[in-house]
């Protein structure tokens, strides 16, 4: 039920939960009418983690639909985390938190990431999953950056 919940908020917020920067993108498909079908790299700037940046790639479907904004892209997606400086777990950070979402549809479908604590290794996990409002999906990707503290 807590998960629908999120899933609900996120649908009506329409937009990442954290902001994010949008990198580019690469045509896959061409479309003779609307946008071309394309994969989008997004930057996730880390909120509470100094250092940490993930990069998500994306599809993107095109065409009419996509081009009005109500296409539903395929959960087809891969995760990048690096650290560019010292990387420091906050002593307060919560073992298990999201960070940041992408709208895969109109309403109903987003990809989300998830930051998770390693306290024995002093790594942070990060994964990205797909999720409707009803169910999700297997899918995921999964990005670990080791911390210096």
């Amino acid at each position: 039920m807590k998960r629908l919940f999120a899933a609900l908020l996120l649908c009506l917020a329409g937009t990442a939960a954290h902001a994010e920067q949008t990198i580019g993108s690469v045509s896959t498909n061409f479309r003779l009418l609307g946008p071309n079908d394309k994969v989008v790299v997004e930057r996730f700037d880390d909120p509470k983690v100094a250092n940490v940046s993930c990069y998500a790639s994306f599809a993107q479907t095109g065409g009419v639909a996509g081009g009005f904004g109500v296409a539903t892209d395929p959960s087809e997606f891969a995760l990048s985390c690096v650290a560019h400086g010292p990387v420091h777990i906050p002593a307060d950070l919560p073992q298990k938190e999201e960070m940041g979402a992408i709208s895969a549809s109109f309403l109903f479908k987003h990809f989300i990431i998830t930051r998770m604590v390693d306290t024995q290794d002093n790594t942070l996990v990060y994964v990205l999953i797909s999720t409707k409002i009803i169910h999700g999906s297997p899918a995921n990707a999964l990005s670990a950056v080791p911390a210096s503290n």
